[in-house]
């Protein structure tokens, strides 16, 4: 071999034992220190759970922040914001044994709203967090502020992270159209649907409490009142019990009775 070949392969070489490095520091410092005390003081979901469960989520948080790369574009991703996304991903899927999230890579995080050219610059900003698709494919963008309005306030039904990650849970079977066939037995979508058409049409006629957002098509539904589900769980059981009963059998649980 020549000395161009042996160059060309130490390169390699160099490039490949530089990339192990890199990785695995990546995942020495993707969970924070302290985040225990994070998810204690900034998760109600989580401060809700008995020990067991609270070990339990502790450890599909490490778990999905060792799997999944966060970074900032235009904005610092800070040890709370690590936290609360990887708590708005373990929430939704609470309920299920080995859930992975397959079909995400990157979760990159905007100071604030953007656009659908994704700039979080100019007058016409009003996406507050995004599943990819196409060459974003297996990626999620998200806004800070959205990211962490969805944790401190505790009396609304909103939480963008949630949302987004549900949208995540809907498309595990190539589509995202409101029918999460992987979640839901085969006897219950044809209820399911037909619940989610009546609802949207009473939404559409002002009849409801739940956010006219999910109104738009059947995926925005399913995303919305799982929010309302993961947030207010007590008050849709109260407003809305067949859609509360539904989601239970969605998600494996039932947050009302945490």
């Amino acid at each position: 071999m020549d000395l161009f070949g042996l160059i060309l392969i130490g390169l390699i070489l160099l490039l490949y034992f530089k990339n192990l490095y890199t990785r695995r520091k990546r995942k020495k410092t993707a969970v924070p220190t302290g985040y225990r005390q994070l998810l204690e003081a900034n998760v109600r979901y989580y401060q809700q759970l008995g020990p067991n469960d609270k070990i339990r989520f502790e450890e599909k948080v490490e778990r999905f922040l060792k799997r999944t790369h966060i970074e900032g574009v235009g904005a610092e991703v800070e040890p709370l914001d690590r936290v609360l996304i990887a708590a708005s991903a373990i929430i939704p899927i609470f309920g299920f044994k080995d859930w992975e999230y397959f079909n995400l890579t990157n979760v990159i995080l905007y100071p604030d709203t953007f656009d659908e050219s994704y700039q979080f610059e100019g007058n016409r900003r009003n996406i507050l967090g995004m599943v990819g698709s196409g060459a974003l494919n297996g990626q999620m963008i998200l806004s800070r502020s959205a990211l962490r309005e969805g944790f401190s306030n505790t009396t609304d039904k909103s939480n963008t992270a949630i949302h987004e990650f549900v949208h995540l849970l809907d498309k595990s079977d190539g589509t995202v159209d409101g029918l999460p066939t992987k979640l839901l037995e085969h006897s219950y979508s044809i209820p399911w649907m037909k619940l989610v058409h009546q609802t949207i049409h009473e939404m559409s006629e002002g009849h409801t409490d739940i956010n006219p957002y999910g109104a738009t098509n059947e995926a925005e539904f399913f995303a919305v009142i799982s929010e309302y589900f993961f947030e207010r769980p007590d008050l849709l059981a109260e407003k809305h019990p067949e859609l509360y009963q539904m989601l239970s059998r969605i998600f494996q649980q039932n947050p009302a009775n945490i």
